[in-house]
């Protein structure tokens, strides 16, 4: 197998045993990372930086002192904080900001001896389901549908991410997932994305999009490796008062046990009018694979479901507007001048916002508005909390849950960006999840008639990563997804 095949488990191993040295590895990624250039995943390319970092990989690798992530190349999504390197959001507000600080989660991944290939791609402040509100341009799939050479999207917001991942350009990456964007863009790219409990891993130096929402997880090849990444990201952090302070235990070990006897739950609010018959297709293979492996399956109700996209649409843009006014051309990053300083104000933010961040920012503003927050804000927050208590109850009759990931596969970039409630429904089976702060992944588990992939989701109780990474890593046993996308055989 060449190197850019392997697994970060399979890499791991090998290096231990010093088949190949880290910057072997480094400068095999270095390369696909420049051959992967048509598809725009990446932002910034920081070659460099990797193989300074692999050198010394290999100066421990060969001492026998290695770390547990020690030489292996991936990709950040341009959303984290990176010590000295551009971070934009992939935002003209934020054009040419250098942060002189390291986001906790790459300075986790960093400690644990990760290299950093480069920064990638996203929609603008993780606003979009499709990685094409990005002011730097669309990230393209590596996928296209058969006989169809038309450029697909990738999902989003971690589009860049996942193409990344896909197309082998990174081993990993890290994304953020606040209604969907981990999840999502992982099953159009048939990729593994885990979304972890909110408070699991920290949010200090992430652009800020929903506070109350937004979580940062890995994308990955398979299971195994999501459960490596998760536990070099993961640890409570005194610098996020949202940080939980919980043990992070051995994710890796929960891969590949039994789940005989479990109880997986099956939502039949998550069988909507109108979804493909592929789609439920493969849910039913799902429900037969999780049998198969000795589990039983319970039908379960979550009736608060249909108001999920509703509350999310209040919630979420709420925060935005929230947070995006720091974004005033006053302190950093784009300024456009002004008459006055409220013409600055207009200005900067007119000129440094794309269409989509300024419509979330409207909504946010207006259901916060005086008169209407109640209405609006306040009413959401009490749905919020019925959406949580469903799931609640529900895991009293099941230990996990399995729906299907997204309600079709990747579709042709611009066939629905006139119409942003079309693309909001991208997210309709994954932002209950975030709703409740719950972990869920998705699993590729299967090609859809066009011959793209399409995922399975595994939801679990807060802070039970382990049972979601149990019944994923049975999917992915069972499935056997081993398609690969047409730019990665076209390069091979």
């Amino acid at each position: 197998m060449s190197l850019i095949g392997l697994t970060i488990g399979q890499a791991r191993d090998r290096l231990v045993r010093k088949e190949f040295t880290a910057r072997e590895l480094a400068t095999t990624y270095i390369k696909a990372m420049e051959a992967a250039r048509p598809l725009k995943a990446y932002l910034v390319e920081t070659p460099d930086r990797a193989l300074a970092a692999a050198a010394q990989s290999d100066a421990r690798l060969q001492k026998g002192n290695g770390l547990p992530l020690d030489g292996i190349p991936v990709a950040i999504k341009d959303l984290f904080c990176t010590d000295g390197i551009e971070t934009t959001a992939a935002s003209k507000i934020l054009a040419g900001f250098v942060p002189p600080y390291e986001s906790t989660v790459t300075a986790n991944l960093w400690r644990n001896g990760a290299l950093m290939l480069g920064k990638v791609n996203l929609d603008e402040f993780a606003m979009g389901s499709a990685t094409i509100t990005s002011a730097r341009g669309p990230t393209e799939n590596p996928w296209r549908r058969r006989g169809d050479n038309r450029p697909l999207v990738p999902g989003g917001s971690s589009g860049g991410s996942a193409a990344a991942v896909a197309a082998r350009a990174a081993l990993a990456a890290t994304g953020t997932d606040t209604g969907g964007s981990i999840r999502q863009p992982a099953s159009f790219c048939g990729i593994v994305g885990l979304k972890p409990t909110y408070g699991r891993c920290s949010r200090w130096g992430i652009v800020a999009f929903a506070s109350s929402l937004d979580q940062a997880g890995p994308m990955t090849r398979d299971v195994r490796d999501a459960a490596i990444m998760l536990q070099a990201m993961a640890g409570h952090d005194p610098k996020d008062a949202t940080s939980a302070p919980v043990p992070v235990p051995n994710f890796e070990a929960a891969v590949g046990q039994s789940i005989k006897g479990m109880r997986i739950g099956i939502p039949k609010e998550y069988r909507l009018d109108g979804m493909p018959k592929e789609v439920e297709a493969l849910w039913q293979r799902g429900i037969a694979w999780v049998k198969a492996a000795g589990a039983t399956t319970v039908d379960i109700s979550l009736k608060m479901t249909q108001y999920a996209l509703a509350t999310y649409y209040i919630i979420a843009p709420a925060e935005a507007s929230s947070n995006l006014a720091r974004y005033d051309g006053v302190r950093f990053g784009l300024r456009v001048p002004g008459e006055t300083l409220e013409a600055m104000y207009e200005n900067t933010r007119g000129k440094g916002f794309g269409a989509e961040v300024r419509r979330r920012v409207l909504i946010g503003t207006y259901v916060l508005s005086a008169g209407y927050y109640d209405a609006y804000y306040l009413k959401a927050q009490k749905v919020r909390a019925l959406i949580a208590r469903d799931f609640d109850e529900a895991f009293k009759s099941c230990d996990a849950m399995l729906t299907p990931t997204a309600p079709s596969a990747a579709f042709a970039i611009g066939e629905k960006m006139d119409d942003p409630i079309a693309m909001y429904l991208n997210d309709v089976f994954t932002v209950p999840v975030n709703l409740a702060g719950l972990p869920g992944i998705s699993v590729p588990a299967g090609l859809s008639a066009d011959g793209l992939p399409l995922g399975l989701q595994v939801i679990g109780k807060a802070f039970d990563e382990e049972t979601v990474l149990r019944v994923a890593a049975v999917l992915e046993d069972a499935a056997k997804f081993n398609a690969v996308p047409a730019f990665v055989a076209g390069v091979a």
